[in-house]
């Protein structure tokens, strides 16, 4: 199959396993659209070999058509961390975080722009499976501040490190206890990373966006955090990446780990 068949045989067999009426579009974009909003409301639960067969040739063709960045690509360094704008499930590393829900199943709204949505679809329908597993295994909601660990199937990364962060009601500020279980993410994220001897992990800016946790001050708590890891410990990890996607995160990043300049 060339990548228009790919593409028309997984949203068909996405349709038929729902069982509705669903119009397909003509233009290849908006059947990309179509797919990953499938792919994004579909509960976890088995699937062909085909299927899988064809989604991880599209998806990994898909993901090699972009850019790929190795943290030996990045340019600024500052020790062990770095700090770099762009695509998250771009990064060639060991471990990439997702900032997860407590479900750790994904997000199901189709199309949504947050990591968790961006992150389970670039990787596949296994994704989704294998953090179910972990769900059923614990039969309990993910704890906020820990991490679980999963491969990253399609992804260029070789794991993904899923944590749940604190989420802040609009409009207050967050408590001491938020901010402790922000800088817990971080730990839990590095600390699984060196049980599994990975060498080089990127965080994306855990809580900030639909959790609605300050900006700066995550970055504060994530940069302190990460240091006093790295300073105290004996590690695997070669390079600790910040990876942000706004020039607003950009820039916070930037001021609190080289100054002014």
């Amino acid at each position: 199959m060339n990548a228009d068949e790919q593409l028309d045989f997984l949203i068909g067999y996405l349709i038929d396993e729902r069982d509705e009426i669903i119009e397909i579009p003509n233009d290849v974009q908006s059947k990309k659209n179509l797919l990953r909003s499938l792919m994004n409301i579909r509960l976890p639960s088995s699937v062909s070999g085909e299927f899988l067969k064809v989604q991880d040739d599209y998806l990994t063709s898909e993901i090699l058509n972009k850019t790929l960045t190795s943290p030996i690509d990045i340019k600024e360094v500052k020790g062990k961390i770095a700090l770099w704008k762009g695509d998250i499930t771009t990064l060639k590393v060991d471990g990439i975080v997702n900032a997860a829900n407590s479900k750790l199943l994904g997000c199901f709204v189709p199309m949504h722009n947050c990591i968790d949505n961006v992150i389970h679809s670039a990787a596949g329908i296994q994704l989704r499976e294998e953090c179910n597993s972990i769900m059923q295994s614990q039969d309990e909601d993910e704890e906020v501040g820990k991490a679980k660990i999963t491969g990253a199937y399609n992804l260029p990364s070789k794991h993904v490190i899923h944590t749940v962060g604190p989420a802040i009601p609009q409009g207050l500020k967050p408590s001491k206890k938020e901010c402790e279980e922000l800088a817990s993410c971080y730990t839990s994220c590095l600390e699984i990373a060196e049980t599994n001897k990975l060498e080089s992990l990127a965080f994306c800016c855990i809580s900030t966006g639909v959790f609605n946790f300050p900006q700066e001050l995550a970055a504060k708590i994530a940069i302190k955090t990460v240091e006093e890891y790295l300073s105290s410990n004996e590690c695997s990890l070669k390079h600790v990446i910040f990876n942000v996607f706004t020039d607003e995160d950009y820039l916070i990043y930037k001021k609190l780990l080289w100054g002014d300049d």
